[in-house]
């Protein structure tokens, strides 16, 4: 199954996270094609320099869970690229008045859509809001 992973879940598989446990299964049982794009991967950074600056982590072990990334998207994953087809798509979503969306969401939904895969995420509302608009979401 090919799958798109949001932040939420490459940060869950990449570092000690409350939601490891809950990817790592994931993975096990499903041995999906995994799809990450270049915004994801940006999300990702941002909650890793969010938790330098609160001190949950050290600068050491970010720079350790950017490498790890970068290693597992070349070894296991295939790389999507942000289209400008992906920005329009996602203002359509935003300007639809009945969806509770912000924007890094419209974006990854987007992307999502794009590549014809399901949405793997953690966060319930992007979940929601995802199966509303017609694809299939997995919540791990």
């Amino acid at each position: 199954m090919r799958t798109y992973l949001d932040a939420s879940v490459l940060v869950a598989l990449l570092t000690d996270d409350p939601s490891t446990a809950r990817a790592d299964a994931f993975f096990r049982r499903h041995e999906p094609i995994a799809i990450v794009s270049d915004f994801a991967a940006a999300e990702f950074a941002s909650a890793l320099a969010r938790r330098v600056r609160t001190g949950e982590i050290d600068a050491g072990a970010a720079q350790s869970a950017f490498s790890d990334l970068d290693r597992w998207i070349e070894r296991v994953a295939e790389r999507i690229e942000v289209a400008s087809s992906d920005v329009v798509a996602a203002t359509g979503f935003l300007r639809r008045l009945d969806l509770t969306l912000r924007t890094p969401d419209a974006l990854n939904i987007a992307l999502c859509r794009r590549a014809n895969a399901v949405l793997a995420t953690f966060d319930i509302k992007m979940a929601t809001v995802a199966r509303s608009l017609g694809l299939q979401v997995t919540e791990g």
